[in-house]
């Protein structure tokens, strides 16, 4: 089975780097930060080469307290948050503007494994500057009703669904979404937790 795995930074899946593993063929696929990076990096891959899965593994900020750092989570869901019109002071989806017939990227066909399925599915969006600031969190809470958010999700979903194939998105919490603290965040501890599931998700696929 050829697997496609993709990360933003190579510090986010340390042991991931091997291209054979549990007798899979494995590409590891570092984008660079950002969709934009994802999006184009993906699409290239995915145009050149034929897989049979690909996972995105990443880390991730949460809205959800509920969610504590260092916990892994399949985002089942996701969208562009900024991806709109302004008039005035509100915000018009592209759904509202009648361009696209969904905002979000459901991902209604996950692929069939033991270790993702146990995993909590949660509704992500996908950002180019991440929240930090409370009135904004609060729009984006009120607009999205989001529990995580990440600046790759949405673009790697997209490309993998429009070259049918198979993808999860699967991130650790590093950090409650709050004004910027890095003393509270567990960074660590949440890339610790990201490469355990990663490999006893490509152990099970």
């Amino acid at each position: 089975m050829r697997i496609l795995v993709v990360a933003a930074t190579a510090l986010e899946i340390p042991v991931l780097q091997s291209h054979a593993r549990h007798g899979h063929e494995i590409e590891v696929l570092i984008t660079g930060v950002g969709m934009v990076a994802t999006a184009a990096r993906c699409a290239q891959t995915l145009a050149l080469t034929s897989f049979d899965l690909a996972f995105n593994f990443g880390v991730c900020g949460t809205f959800d307290r509920s969610i504590e750092p260092g916990t892994v989570v399949h985002v089942t869901s996701d969208c562009v948050a900024e991806l709109g019109a302004e008039d005035g002071d509100r915000f018009v989806s592209m759904f509202e503007l009648r361009l696209v017939k969904d905002s979000d990227i459901v991902n209604v066909s996950p692929p069939a494994n033991p270790v993702l399925a146990a995993l909590p599915r949660v509704k992500g969006i996908t950002v180019n500057t991440v929240h930090g600031d409370p009135p904004s969190i609060a729009r984006v809470v009120s607009r999205c009703d989001p529990q995580v958010e990440s600046m790759e999700g949405a673009a790697f979903a997209y490309a993998c669904a429009i070259s049918s194939v198979p993808y999860a998105q699967v991130r650790a919490v590093s950090n409650v979404v709050e004004r910027r603290n890095r003393d509270a965040w567990r960074m660590e501890l949440a890339i610790r937790n990201l490469n355990d599931v990663a490999l006893r998700i490509l152990e099970q696929a």
